[in-house]
């Protein structure tokens, strides 16, 4: 019997979850270098780069605008007041730094609305009277910020899939006590375990009917995972990835050999230009699964050095362009202790 055609007028939500669910479906641009493509919640953005390619940085630079406030007693900062979830599975992170982008970011609205120039010396402003009320405003604020970053260490494959299963409690409940639950889910990095995975795969033993968690299932798994946090809680997917260079391919371990491939290091793009580089054919090793779940990809590249007219510093550039969807833009970036600063 075919459905009744009216049954569609008979709304199954409240007009403020509907409100809601529309407007975290409006797209939204992140800090450069991630603002050149509009952005949704339900996306999945893939940061592929060689070693020290400021990948880390970049996911930093979009946790500290997520959970930054929109305004703060009176002075508007911009960010989005949600909650980060921020997978680190190489144990990389750096926490300073994330406390020191945030200070940094915090300090340079506070000191253009009230028009003074500050100076950073353990989050306080140095230059006039209200330094004690600054010290108090800026530790306040940041821990206010800190306590919507959920961070969260693996140190392997089956670590990183057990906490992707509980990940949606935490969400209720960080919502529960902020009123916001998880608005970005960060992976630092996508392909860490992957190497692991499948050189140490386990033996069968008799007639043990579990599943064999290879690469290819654990892959499968982690997908099926994050497919099922985005349907029950919509949010925005940014994982790095290390770029892996070189001639052939890797259909099987016989190939992977140290004259047929190799991660690039920093110093080899120092020592040579962007234009040569760019042709040089790159591995994708992560299993389908993830390549076909994956719907933004942005590569970063390292450039030659750069002096810095401000701080007299030798920096390093880096340079990012947008694979998917492709654009004709490429973008020159480098890293401050306020965070990542665009080139013209």
């Amino acid at each position: 019997m075919a459905e009744d055609p009216r049954a569609w007028i008979h709304g199954d939500e409240a007009a403020r979850e509907a409100l809601a669910r529309v407007l975290s479906a409006r797209p939204f641009l992140l800090l450069p270098p991630l603002h050149r493509v509009p952005l949704r919640v339900g996306n999945v953005v893939e940061i592929a780069g060689a070693s020290n390619s400021a990948k880390s940085q970049v996911l930093l630079q979009a946790a500290v605008h997520c959970i930054l406030p929109k305004e703060w007693r009176g002075i508007h900062f911009g960010g989005l007041e949600r909650v980060v979830a921020y997978f680190d599975l190489d144990c990389r992170f750096d926490v300073l730094r994330l406390s020191q982008i945030l200070r940094h970011r915090i300090m340079e609205h506070f000191g253009s609305t009230h028009h003074t120039d500050w100076q950073m010396n353990e989050g306080c402003q140095k230059n006039d009277t209200k330094v004690a009320w600054t010290c108090e405003f800026d530790e306040e604020l940041l821990l206010s910020c800190m306590r919507r970053f959920l961070y969260i260490r693996c140190y392997s494959s089956s670590d990183f899939l057990a906490a992707l299963k509980t990940l949606h409690g935490q969400s209720e409940r960080k919502s529960d006590a902020l009123g916001s639950g998880i608005y970005f889910l960060m992976i630092d990095s996508i392909g860490a375990f992957y190497w692991i995975d499948r050189t140490c795969q386990p033996l069968p033993l008799g007639d043990n009917k579990r599943k064999n968690l290879s690469p290819q299932t654990l892959a499968e798994s982690i997908v099926q995972e994050i497919r099922k946090l985005l349907e029950l809680q919509p949010m925005l997917v940014l994982a790095s990835k290390t770029t892996l260079f070189g001639a052939g391919s890797l259909t099987n371990a016989t190939q992977r050999t140290s004259g047929k491939w190799h991660s690039v290091e920093a110093t080899d793009f120092r020592t040579s230009n962007w234009d040569g580089r760019r042709n040089l054919p790159f591995h994708e090793y992560m299993p389908l699964v993830w390549q076909s779940f994956v719907t933004h990809r942005v590569q970063l590249q390292v450039s030659e050095g750069f002096t810095s007219e401000v701080e007299n510093k030798q920096l390093s550039v880096y340079i990012s362009e947008w694979v998917q969807p492709p654009l004709n833009i490429k973008d020159k970036f480098t890293v401050r202790d306020d965070g990542i600063v665009v080139i013209p």
